[in-house]
């Protein structure tokens, strides 16, 4: 996706949340907010706008003299996440589909997004989550790739939401035993996105492979991936992709059998899928 007006409105918006989250004294956050809004004037409208703010988040980290803009807030929607494990994994259980509230646990991580142009209460996005029909749903067709796939590629999104990813692998390897995975993270910290600290700090690397891609953008960008990360996208039997960054980078397709599980949380997302914001989506081609 190429970046639109809206996209530049809320970059703008996002360094203004950068300067609440770092505690910013005032001649920070207008050094900040200044530079932001000047680069945006001169934004390429060929590229996505993951891609546009990835530069900027790291200028604003070099002004704040802070490697990880967002580790607070990535350490608490951690605990967050974590308080609702028993929770989903009883509603997994005793779900008469637990395929579906697989997925279902997979998007109710989504919810967790620093970058988003709407935020969402945690504790009623997951009630709310269950309750609702994927909105775009090809969930169907997703579960008969799942059960031909030998190596399926989990690309991650949000730090917090790798907890629910956590139990969303655990629960595909118990419905398809067959499967391989390998969880991929950001190659940097940028915005919340989850990287291989976070990853390693939930002991994922004992249920799956991890993989960081090299990436420095908020989401998949294959052109900016290692040589390791490109080959395991051209090759995975299958990809799912959580959330709107991965979405954005990765559209058009560069290959099939990419799955993209997110909730739509911002306007421009919601005109590209031809959904609403709030919906939740299952898009697999």
């Amino acid at each position: 996706m190429t970046i639109q007006n809206e996209c530049i409105e809320c970059i703008s918006a996002q360094s203004r949340r950068v300067c609440q989250a770092i505690h910013a004294n005032e001649a920070l956050t207008h050094q900040i907010i200044n530079y932001v809004e000047t680069s945006l004037k001169d934004a390429d409208f060929t590229l996505s706008p993951p891609v546009i703010a990835a530069p900027l988040y790291e200028k604003m980290a070099e002004l704040a003299a802070m490697e990880d803009l967002y580790k607070e807030q990535k350490e608490h929607a951690t605990q967050q996440a974590i308080s609702y494990i028993p929770f989903l994994k009883e509603t997994i259980a005793n779900c008469n589909d637990p395929y579906l509230a697989t997925l279902k646990t997979a998007v109710v991580g989504n919810v967790i997004d620093l970058a988003a142009e709407v935020s969402f209460d945690l504790h009623e996005a997951i009630i709310s989550v269950f309750d609702m029909p994927f909105h775009l749903n090809d969930t169907d067709t997703l579960r008969k790739k799942l059960l031909t796939t030998h190596h399926l590629l989990y690309i991650g999104d949000n730090a917090g939401e790798h907890v629910f990813d956590m139990l969303t692998i655990e629960s595909l390897q118990t419905l398809f035993p067959h499967l391989t995975i390998t969880y991929m993270v950001r190659g940097n910290p940028i915005i919340n996105d989850v990287t291989m600290d976070e990853a390693l700090e939930a002991n994922m690397q004992s249920i799956c492979t991890l993989i960081d891609s090299g990436v420095p953008t908020p989401g998949f960008v294959y052109e900016l991936a290692s040589p390791e990360a490109q080959q395991l996208f051209d090759t995975a039997d299958l990809i799912i992709a959580k959330g709107m960054g991965n979405y954005e980078c990765m559209t058009p397709q560069r290959r099939d059998n990419i799955c993209f599980l997110l909730k739509v949380k911002c306007s421009v997302v919601a005109a590209s899928l031809n959904r609403e914001i709030g919906d939740i989506v299952c898009k697999l081609s």
